[in-house]
């Protein structure tokens, strides 16, 4: 059985995070996710999730790090989940891949009816955000918790 690889981007900003909600009329119909897509040949898993975002969402971001990497099947189909860390560099969120877009404050994200494979992400993402990004002089809230410059 053969095994997709697949990027999501974990985009954090102001103590909420990014997720996007599932178009009615395909698989996994008004479910919420965090955003990305199928990894195309030739392109690494960062390129992805730059390329998926802009695509999906006409926002500009930055892959920082692997975030979480996660396995799951969804009937016929093996998915590999490369979740990645990301920095928004600009724009604001359009819904033009999926339904709708909403920022979650990250103590509410389990509250959304995500997808099977996004659940250990959302997890992950509520049990480390008090100790990595709630500190102001965090390295790692400086450098991804920061909205865009202005005029980007």
């Amino acid at each position: 059985m053969k095994t997709y690889i697949v990027t999501a981007a974990v985009i954090l900003e102001k103590d909420r995070v990014l997720l996007a909600q599932r178009k009615s009329d395909g698989p996994h119909g008004l479910k919420w996710e965090f955003p990305g897509g199928k990894l195309e040949e030739g392109e690494s898993p960062e390129e992805c999730v730059v390329r998926e975002i802009k695509e999906e969402l006409r926002m500009d971001i930055e892959a920082l790090d692997v975030f979480k990497a996660v396995t799951h099947r969804y009937g016929d189909k093996n998915i590999l989940l490369l979740a990645y860390l990301c920095r928004r560099t600009g724009g604001d969120p359009v819904p033009l891949g999926c339904r709708d877009v909403s920022w979650v404050p990250v103590e509410k994200i389990m509250d959304f009816d995500l997808l099977d494979a996004d659940l250990p992400i959302a997890k992950k993402l509520r049990e480390v955000y008090p100790i990595f990004f709630r500190d102001l002089r965090s390295p790692v809230r400086s450098r991804v918790c920061q909205p865009p410059p202005e005029g980007r």
